[in-house]
Parts: C-alpha cells; structure tokens; sequence
C-alpha cells in the first residue's frame, strides 16, 4: 500500500517488524502496526491489562468481574464458587501467552495462576464470560475491521489420534499465516481436551469436532471470521469510547460478546499493536497509510 501511494519504505530490521515510511518530507518508524504516532504512555496503558481495565471502565465500558490472584485459596475459592468458571491470565503480555480460559475447579485455577506467573508475576483472575471472541480493529477512532476469533478445533476422521489431527491442523495453520500461528502442545491444551473427554492418544469418531484450545488467539492456533458488516453500533462505540480513553490512535480492541450483532459484551483487554493483515480484504493497510501520511492517498 506504501508503494501504491509513492511512500519510501525501508526497512531497519525485518527479524523485528521495524520499517520506516517516509514522505513529503515527513518520516514515521513503525513496528508492524505499531508507530510513532502510538504515545509510550497509551503503550504502558496496554502493557498493564489492570490499568487498561481501569481506564476504560472510567469511560463506561463492561467490565467482567476481576481478583487478583494471591495466596488466598479461600479468596479464589469463593470467586470461583461465585461465577461458575472462570479465566486466568498475566497482568502483562501477549500473544495469548499464560492464559486459560473457561476453568471450573480450584486446582485448575492454582495450575492456572502458576503458569501465568511464568510470563508475569501479577496474575489475574476474572469471571468468564459465555459467548464469542470479538477483535475490533479501531484506527484513527474509527472502525476499519471487526471479526469474530474462534478458538482452534480438530475434526476426527476415524484414525488418527488427536495428537496427529493437531499436528496437521498446526501445519495448515502456519502455512496460512506465515508461521505466525500455530497450536502448541502444552498443559493447557491437555486440560481442554480432558474436559471435553479425550486425551492426546484419543482417536475422535469420524466428523467429531474437538476443540483443542479455549483461547481464540491466532498465535495459539485461533482462526479469524470477518463480522465488519453485521457488527452493532454499540459494540463499535464502545471500542472507539476505549480507544479515546487510552487515547491510542491504532488499537485492537478485545470483547466477549453474545453476538457480534448483539449489543452485550464485556471488555477483555486492548492490544497497541493488532495484526491488520489478517483483516484482509478490509481497508486496514489503507486506513493505517491514512493516518500516518493524510495527504499520500
């Protein structure tokens, strides 16, 4: 799109996503969706999702019910007894990193809490919200994409075990996306599918759709569903009202939500730095050059 429109690209470090657009005399370094233009305070504002949480609920947003995770078990317990099932993550990171979602017993949610601790210390604990994984991509505060993230699920054919079905689906997935997504192999996976009643040696009846992963993020192996045309008005005024808040001119805004053309949702977190490519065919890269060079369409 930058070549399209006469805009210099160079590129300064391709392992790390940086490039560098210039034009008409003006010049704006950027990692992916990431720019110059993105304050560090509306950065330090995503990196903390308690903070994020705060700063959007002061605007109005839904917010799920939220602990702290501590050395309280009986804290735990009883947030847990309060709201059935619940959703475990690192106050910091992404890329769906340490993350558990849809736990039902206290000693699913302490293996939880350790595993998050891995990618940071701060870990918290929120009340799970039934429905689906809604990604608003939000540039300039307007709504350029939104899509439905759905978590990644395996379908027997009658042979294989579920170990060789995620292998395959994991290989298909990277080839997709360049090898940005794939389903890794871990505790978590191993959870979600005892829950639904199989194991990794399991071999899943012909047509049987297992899901393998609670989390709907791509780089855990989730795959994307455009919903830009049947998205309603309040779910996109509630993400451009948090994108205000944070005061973040390129963000990803993340809900659970009934819907996508329903008006329930609960935030769950913003991200500084959403994929666009993966909006295709929505206008992302245009509304991005848009925003850093006005005059350049």
């Amino acid at each position: 799109e930058a070549h399209r429109r006469g805009v210099h690209v160079e590129i300064t470090d391709a392992d790390g996503g940086f490039f560098r657009l210039s034009h008409g005399g003006r010049s704006v370094h950027c990692r992916e969706s990431l720019s110059e233009l993105t304050s560090s305070v509306a950065m330090s504002i995503c990196d903390d999702k308690a903070v994020t949480r705060r700063m959007v609920g002061n605007a109005g947003l839904v917010l799920p019910k939220q602990m702290v995770a501590g050395e309280d078990r009986q804290a735990l317990e009883a947030f847990l007894n309060e709201h059935g099932r619940i959703v475990v993550k690192p106050a910091r990171g992404e890329q769906g990193r340490g993350v558990a979602v849809g736990l039902s017993t206290v000693e699913e949610a302490e293996a939880a809490i350790d595993n998050a601790k891995k990618v940071c210390d701060r870990v918290l604990v929120e009340a799970c919200f039934e429905g689906e994984d809604l990604r608003l991509v939000i540039i300039d505060f307007k709504l350029v994409a939104a899509a439905v993230r759905r978590p990644p699920r395996v379908v027997g054919d009658g042979r294989r075990k579920v170990r060789g079905l995620i292998a395959s689906l994991s290989r298909r997935r990277a080839a997709a996306t360049g090898g940005e997504s794939t389903i890794p192999v871990d505790a978590e996976t191993e959870r979600c599918l005892a829950a639904a009643g199989f194991g990794l040696d399991s071999v899943p009846a012909k047509g049987e759709e297992v899901v393998v992963r609670k989390t709907a993020n791509l780089h855990t192996g989730g795959s994307i569903h455009d919903v830009t045309g049947i998205v309603h008005p309040r779910l996109v005024e509630a993400a451009v009202t948090a994108a205000r808040a944070i005061d973040i001119p390129v963000v990803g805004i993340d809900f659970m939500v009934k819907d996508p053309n329903k008006p329930d949702y609960v935030f769950i977190e913003a991200n500084e730095r959403p994929g666009l490519a993966n909006h295709e065919p929505r206008p992302t890269a245009e509304r991005f050059l848009d925003l850093l060079f006005p005059l350049s369409g």
